[in-house]
C-alpha cells in the first residue's frame, strides 16, 4: 500500500514533467523542425504546428528510450533524484523555457534540463558525470560547426549552376532514405532493444547479414530517389516542396524522439525497480509524447515565425540545405543518448544555409543575443536549480 504523500509527491513530479513536455513542444521540438520549410513558403504556421505535434509524439513513443535513460540516470553519479530534486529541477528549466517561448527567443532546451538536473542532484550529495559532461561540451560544441558546414555546403551545391537541381535533390533524397532505413525502432526490434527497417527487411528475405542489410538500404535509397525525381520532373516547384515538408516530418519525429527524455527523464528514478511505484517506461513515454503534442499544437506558431522569419531570408534550396543536417544530427544524438538543443541545430543550419547566399539575410545581432541565451540559461538553470533544491529541503525538513 502506497502512503499518500508519496502519492502526492509523485503527482507533483508528475505535473512538473507534463508542463516540461508541454514547453519543449511548444518551444524546441514543436517549432524548430518546420521552421525552414515554413520560411520557403512549403507550408504554413498553423498547419505545420498540427502536423509537427502528430509526428513529435510517434517519435516520443518510437525513439525516446535512449535520451531518457541518459537525462535519468546519467548527468549525476552515485545518488538517485528525488521526487523533490525532480519536481524542483523541473520546474526551473520549464520556467526558463517558457519564457523563451512568450519572448521570442530559442532558450536551449536541452541545456535548461541539463543544468538543472545536475544542479539538483549536485545539491542532493551527488557527484559529478565528468566524463558525461565533456561529451555533452564536445557535443554541443561542435553542433554549431558541423550543422552550419554542412547546411552551407549543401545549399552551395544545390545554387551552382554546374549541377542539374533535378540530379542534385534527388540523391540527397536518396541520403535521406538511407538514414531513414537504418533508424532504430523499439517496434521492431526484441524487447527492451530497437531495430531498423533494413535489419528487419533483410531478416524477414533471409539475408540477416551485413551485406543484406546494405542491399536493403540500397534499394530502399533508390525508391525515394526514383520517387522525388518523378515529382520533380512533373512539377519542380512543387516537387522541392514536397521534399520539404517531408524532411519537416522527419525532423519532427526525430525531435520528439529526443526532447521527451528532457521531460520525463527526471521521473525515471521515481516510478523504476524497487520503487513505491512501478510505472513501465513505454507509459512514461506515451504520457511526455502527449505532452509535446499539446505544446506544439497550443504554443508552436509563435516561434515558427520567429525562427522562419527572424534568423534568415530562406528559400526552398536554402531550406532543404538547413534540414537535412539537423535530421542527421538528431538522429546520431539519439543513438548515443545525447540530450541535443534542436533550437541550437535549426538555428545553426538556417545561418549556415542562409550564408551560402551572402551574409546579408542573416541577423548577427539576433544570432550573439541567441548564443548568449544559450549559455545564460545554462548556467542560470544550475545555480537556481542548485539553490531552489536548498530551500525546498531545508522547508520541508
Amino acid at each position: 500500500m502506497v502512503d499518500a504523500g508519496t502519492l502526492a509527491t509523485l503527482a507533483v513530479a508528475g505535473l512538473a514533467s507534463l508542463f516540461m513536455a508541454w514547453t519543449i513542444g511548444a518551444g524546441s521540438s514543436g517549432s524548430t523542425p518546420f521552421a525552414p520549410a515554413v520560411g520557403a513558403n512549403a507550408i504554413g504556421v498553423m498547419r505545420a504546428g498540427f502536423v509537427v505535434g502528430i509526428l513529435g509524439f510517434a517519435g516520443a513513443v518510437l525513439q525516446g528510450a535512449n535520451v531518457t535513460e541518459a537525462v535519468g540516470s546519467e548527468l549525476v553519479l552515485n545518488t538517485a533524484l528525488s521526487a523533490e530534486a525532480a519536481t524542483v529541477g523541473l520546474l526551473v528549466a520549464a520556467a526558463l523555457v517558457a519564457f523563451g517561448v512568450y519572448t521570442g527567443y530559442p532558450i536551449a532546451t536541452a541545456f535548461t534540463v541539463t543544468g538543472a538536473v545536475v544542479g539538483v542532484g549536485l545539491a542532493m550529495g551527488g557527484d559529478p558525470a565528468v566524463a558525461k559532461y565533456q561529451e555533452l561540451v564536445v557535443v554541443w560544441v561542435s553542433i554549431p560547426f558541423v550543422g552550419g558546414f554542412v547546411a552551407y555546403s549543401t545549399a552551395r551545391v544545390l545554387r551552382s549552376e554546374r549541377v542539374s537541381e533535378r540530379a542534385v535533390v534527388p540523391v540527397l533524397a536518396a541520403i535521406v532514405g538511407a538514414i531513414v532505413a537504418n533508424i532504430g525502432f523499439t517496434l521492431l526490434g526484441p524487447e527492451g532493444e530497437t531495430q531498423s527497417m533494413a535489419a528487419a527487411a533483410a531478416d524477414a528475405l533471409g539475408v540477416a547479414s551485413t551485406a543484406g542489410v546494405l542491399a536493403v538500404t540500397a534499394t530502399i535509397a533508390l525508391a525515394v530517389a526514383g520517387v522525388l525525381a518523378l515529382d520533380l520532373r512533373n512539377d519542380e516547384a512543387a516537387g522541392q516542396q514536397h521534399f520539404l515538408v517531408a524532411l519537416g516530418g522527419l525532423v519532427a519525429f526525430s525531435a520528439g524522439g529526443s526532447q521527451v527524455g528532457l521531460a520525463i527523464g527526471p521521473l525515471t528514478p521515481l516510478v523504476g525497480e524497487g520503487q513505491a511505484v512501478v510505472l513501465p517506461l513505454t507509459v512514461l513515454l506515451l504520457a511526455g509524447g502527449f505532452g509535446l503534442l499539446v505544446g506544439s499544437w497550443t504554443g508552436a506558431p509563435r516561434m515558427i515565425k520567429a525562427l522562419s522569419q527572424d534568423y534568415s531570408s530562406l528559400g526552398p534550396r536554402r531550406s532543404i540545405a538547413a534540414l537535412i543536417p539537423a535530421f542527421s544530427i538528431a538522429q546520431v544524438a539519439i543513438f548515443l543518448g545525447v540530450p541535443v538543443s534542436f533550437n541550437e541545430i535549426i538555428v545553426s543550419t538556417i545561418v549556415g544555409s542562409g550564408y551560402a547566399a551572402g551574409s546579408s539575410g542573416v541577423s548577427r545581432e539576433k544570432m550573439l543575443k541567441t548564443v548568449a541565451a544559450w549559455i545564460g540559461s545554462l548556467v542560470l538553470s544550475f545555480v537556481v536549480a542548485y539553490a531552489g533544491f536548498w530551500v525546498v529541503d531545508a522547508v520541508l525538513a
